[in-house]
């Protein structure tokens, strides 16, 4: 069973017992999804990924705070700038899969929908395009580890289930860091597809 467990074919549920895993993992399509053509046509960046199946974002929170250094860094602004953090879980057919924290340049964003909870059609990327801050480039940095006790809640992780954490980057044609989006993926709902030309 655990070996099972481990490989995310089953799962326990506590004082139920451990049962076959029904959830089709999502095929997350890394390079499609940030395409232009799909926030640009007012699309949500999931469209690509999930099909026909129901996805629910909850648990969103806006907030301006202080940056923190790792994220002050990238963005190019001083630790403790003000930021816009836009928190949120994701639930894929009754299912967390994922964790969401944006930053961005609270001076940028101030006043438009970003600073809301609903974005509107094709999301944070689409309004940033209309501030004049269009992201042409993105960059991905990928690992994995053990989850944090209330990531395993947030997500109802099965024990033993690692997490995966994507931090991506925005960058605009200039050159200038526009959002830092660190994201907490359960690993066992997700497939990983990378294609590209050589």
């Amino acid at each position: 069973l655990g070996v099972l467990q481990s490989e995310g074919i089953v799962e326990s549920r506590k004082g139920a017992g451990v049962f076959v895993r029904s959830f089709r993992p999502l095929r997350r399509q890394g390079i499609q999804r940030l395409a232009r053509s799909q926030w640009g046509e007012g699309r949500s960046v999931w469209s690509v990924d999930t099909e026909d199946r129901t996805l629910v974002v909850d648990r969103v929170r806006v907030t301006e705070q202080g940056a923190p250094e790792h994220v002050a860094r990238v963005l190019g602004v001083e630790e403790g700038e003000p930021v816009c953090v836009r928190s949120r879980r994701f639930v894929l057919d009754g299912k967390p899969v994922l964790l969401a924290t944006s930053y961005l340049p609270a001076g940028l964003v101030a006043g438009s929908a970003i600073a809301q909870e609903d974005t509107g059609p094709g999301g944070t990327y689409a309004r940033l395009a209309e501030l004049g801050s269009e992201p042409v480039h993105f960059r991905e940095e990928i690992r994995s580890r053990m989850p944090t006790a209330g990531e395993a809640e947030q997500l109802k992780l099965s024990t033993g289930t690692p997490v995966m954490l994507i931090c991506r980057t925005a960058f605009t044609d200039e050159g200038r860091a526009v959002e830092v989006n660190e994201m907490t993926l359960d690993s066992a709902s997700y497939i990983l597809e990378y294609a590209f030309d050589a």
